[in-house]
């Protein structure tokens, strides 16, 4: 079963490395007053780490609340 968790995971880190070298390009994002211009896949990646963060912040602060919630009943 090891064999195949390292195939998957090589085989999702190939394809991050090929989609970050396939898209070197430019852009520019703005949000409210600010705007920044960086390689669409350094900008995804963080796009996708802050979700990350925010999800994993978010379930924690619910299953708190719900492990609070029984402690009360």
């Amino acid at each position: 079963m090891r064999w195949v968790y390292l195939v998957i995971v090589v085989i999702i880190v190939a394809a991050t490395v090929i989609f970050a070298l396939q898209n070197l390009q430019i852009v520019s994002v703005a949000f409210l007053a600010s705007a920044i211009s960086a390689p669409l896949a350094l900008l995804v990646f963080v796009v996708y780490v802050l979700g990350a963060v925010t999800g994993g912040s978010l379930y924690a602060l619910l299953r708190k609340s719900v492990q609070g919630s029984r402690r009360t009943s």
